[in-house]
């Protein structure tokens, strides 16, 4: 552990989605209180992936909670539902609610952590909290707007683009520091804060110690010598998985004994389902349910290697999803149906292959060659080294520390 900041800073970190929704937020923030700072967490009510609110959670119900030594504020949301239109409903709920709540709160906090995933909407009521109490506020970016709700909704509109675009602007001017999960992300963003850039930086995301190479596999996971690919996260159209029923199909067809297995859950699940039917590959995947995070490693080591993808968007080029940390640090060889970031690291770890997006006959060539590849097992341990070389939870949560003490030492300076 680092030396902690001489006075116990409080830190109040926004993020719409929070514990016991399954973001690695929580594991940041728990961190962040052994290390002795103060944290107060501005949230939502919990209802992400399945779109109503969790069991024990409502609008009158655990508005504010304790956990692990941080305390939980949750302001007023509607579930997001299952439709583009509870989508919206969602984002703008919290934004109103975020700007009622940083007018009336009594709330002291010495600075702002903006944890962004979309939508960035979120990020307005750390933007206005901070502006009101003129404290530095930071911010986390994963995912980056207005281009991945032109993915997302499929609204290419200037008149409706063109306003996100300069609210992202504004966003960004009043942040301190920027922090993002990719190289290309740090270019993309600096240049929307010309004069700024260097205020930008990159800051990879870790993954949790528990995702480490696994002894026992899970026993949901049969051992008959079947080669198989796991996929663990969200089932949506972002990750692209409609490419595998026809690459299943296409393995079976050549008496390929290999199968699929997707966990997780999500708004594209039944339209995989219905593509698997429709091409008579049910035999090919074994589908399980969301699983805890802590149960991932164990589902991992039963298969052979792990599988990464994204629809065939460039923004996806220019991201490093993070299940990539979570493969590597268990040691999983990785089969990439991706380009740009993903398909560079994948390259520089030696770590497994990669295939073109959108290519069902080139993934499952991609799948033959890993099954004749007399190196798997040194693409696990190749993933491991690279994961704890690049990756690693106490070097970039260090990282942050001396971010904190650089700004306040530069405060103290000022005041001199």
């Amino acid at each position: 552990m680092t030396d902690t900041p001489q006075k116990k800073k409080h830190i109040l970190v926004v993020s719409q989605y929070f514990y016991p929704e399954a973001f690695r937020i929580n594991d940041m923030c728990a961190e962040w209180v052994r290390r002795g700072y103060k944290i107060t967490v501005l949230t939502g009510i919990p209802n992400y992936p399945y779109g109503r609110y969790f069991d024990g959670y409502g609008l009158f119900k655990k508005r504010r909670e304790s956990y692990m030594g941080m305390n939980i504020i949750r302001i007023p949301l509607i579930a997001r539902g299952k439709s583009a239109v509870g989508m919206c409903l969602n984002y703008i709920s919290f934004v109103v609610s975020g700007w009622f709540w940083k007018c009336f709160t009594a709330l002291k906090a010495d600075m702002v952590f903006i944890f962004e995933v979309s939508p960035m909407t979120q990020a307005l009521a750390g933007v206005w909290y901070a502006r009101r109490r003129r404290i530095p506020c930071w911010i986390y970016v994963q995912d980056l707007w207005p281009e991945n709700i032109e993915i997302v909704t499929g609204i290419h509109s200037p008149l409706v683009l063109r306003p996100i675009g300069r609210m992202v602007d504004s966003i960004y001017r009043r942040c301190d520091r920027i922090f993002a999960t990719s190289p290309s992300f740090v270019r993309m963003i600096q240049q929307r804060v010309p004069g700024e850039e260097d205020k930008v930086s990159y800051w990879p995301q870790y993954a949790e110690e528990f995702y480490s190479p696994a002894q026992r596999p899970d026993a949901r996971i049969p051992q008959d010598g079947r080669f198989r690919v796991i996929f663990t996260g969200n089932v949506g159209m972002a990750q692209g998985l409609d490419i595998l029923p026809e690459t299943a199909a296409l393995l079976k067809a050549s008496g390929t004994a290999a199968q699929f297995v997707i966990v997780g859950d999500g708004r594209g699940k039944a339209a995989l389902e219905d593509k698997i039917k429709k091409l008579g590959a049910a035999d090919m995947f074994l589908l399980i349910p969301r699983q805890r995070a802590e149960d991932i490693p164990a589902l991992l080591v039963a298969c052979d290697a792990a599988f990464v993808s994204f629809m065939n968007n460039p923004l996806f080029a220019n991201t490093i999803p993070a299940k990539l940390q979570s493969y590597m640090a268990c040691g999983m060889p990785v089969l990439a149906c991706a380009t740009g970031e993903t398909e560079r690291i994948v390259k520089e770890a030696d770590c497994g292959v990669c295939s073109p997006i959108g290519d069902a006959a080139a993934l499952a060539e991609a799948v033959r060659a890993l099954m004749r590849d007399g190196r798997l097992e040194q693409y696990g341990i190749n993933a491991r080294k690279y994961f704890t070389a690049h990756y690693d939870k106490k070097m970039l949560l260090d990282r942050f520390d001396e971010c904190v003490r650089a700004m306040d030492a530069a405060e103290r300076g000022k005041n001199v």
